[in-house]
């Protein structure tokens, strides 16, 4: 078997295989979004990703490659804008207005998640919700056609 340093994974496994898993691969919420690129695993290791095209990563996803080697997808924290409201009503309006401009959004029952917007900030806070920004991991919905394995 190869090195999975100089591993190419093409494939996302289904199940939960019974081999150890021994690298992790952190991706922000934008690389887990592309299908064919060269990444480098937490430990330092470059990895090429040739996934088929449209292929949409979330937290916690195995890949394998054609040697066998095997890593697990971690969603990377990164700067985002955690958006809260003393008003569910007030969440429920921020998130239809977010949805309105196709803002790649992160939902929760307690609070929205999204990449760091000067603009978005000011609307937000305008409508009278709570900002923080945040180092975290984002993971944003895939939308109505996206694909969902979890």
């Amino acid at each position: 078997m190869r090195s999975p340093a100089t591993s190419t994974f093409t494939q996302r496994l289904t199940t939960e295989p019974d081999v150890p898993v021994l690298l992790t691969l952190p991706l922000t919420a934008e690389d887990r979004t592309r299908s064919r690129h060269h990444f480098e695993t937490a430990d330092g290791q470059v990895v090429y990703l040739q996934l088929p095209r449209g292929t949409l990563l979330r937290d916690g996803d195995l890949l394998q490659s054609d040697d066998g080697a095997i890593v697990r997808v971690v969603a990377k924290p990164e700067p985002v804008l955690t958006v809260t409201a003393q008003n569910p009503l007030y969440l429920l309006q921020a998130a239809y207005h977010l949805g309105n401009r196709h803002v790649s959004l992160e939902i929760a029952p307690t609070y929205l998640r999204l990449a760091p917007d000067p603009v978005l900030r000011d609307l937000l806070i305008h409508r009278g919700l709570q900002i923080s920004e945040e180092v975290q991991p984002f993971q944003p919905e895939s939308g109505a056609y996206g694909q969902h394995q979890h």
